[in-house]
């Protein structure tokens, strides 16, 4: 059974009213990745909108059954949740949070609820991570080792066994 959020943390699917917030937080995700880059604010905000609405329909359609969600406080939208529950694992497509809402607790929240299905599935779970993101210090911390090297990508796997084998 998945461990409970804290505070008033909710999850909620996405629909097309939210949009608008997805975009915006894309963005927030790729601030410090742009900031050295000699582009307007226009130039860079067109490219920040067709990168996010091809990552919308590219997850869209590769995992037409997964669960994307909004990470809720209340009633304020502060992150996105995309998961896809496989029959052999349990896949992390995506977590991101607004940058006001980063480093106080959430994404570990999350991620051990997260953890606390797959363990109780008996799943394994996996995300790629890009070799630059801070979270992978998280992924570590939570017992997710790095499997398998894909170029801009490292393919992090946590598994239930490997939980036993560090206690």
């Amino acid at each position: 059974m998945p461990t409970a959020l804290p505070d008033d943390l909710t999850l909620r699917p996405i629909d097309d009213r939210d949009l608008p917030f997805l975009r915006r937080l894309y963005a927030s995700t790729r601030q410090q990745e742009l900031a050295p880059v000699p582009w307007s604010e226009e130039q860079k905000e067109a490219f920040l909108r067709f990168q996010f609405d091809a990552q919308h329909a590219y997850y869209q359609e590769q995992f037409p059954g997964a669960a994307f969600d909004l990470v809720l406080r209340g009633e304020e939208a502060i992150g996105r949740l995309y998961v896809d529950r496989r029959e052999e694992e349990i896949r992390l497509i995506d977590v991101a949070l607004l940058p006001e809402h980063r480093g106080r607790g959430i994404g570990g929240a999350l991620m051990r609820r997260l953890l606390a299905e797959a363990r109780g599935a008996g799943k394994k779970v996996r995300i790629h991570v890009e070799h630059n993101n801070p979270a992978q210090r998280l992924y570590r911390r939570l017992g997710f080792r790095r499997i398998e090297d894909q170029g801009v990508y490292h393919l992090m796997e946590w598994s239930p066994e490997n939980e036993e084998d560090e206690s």
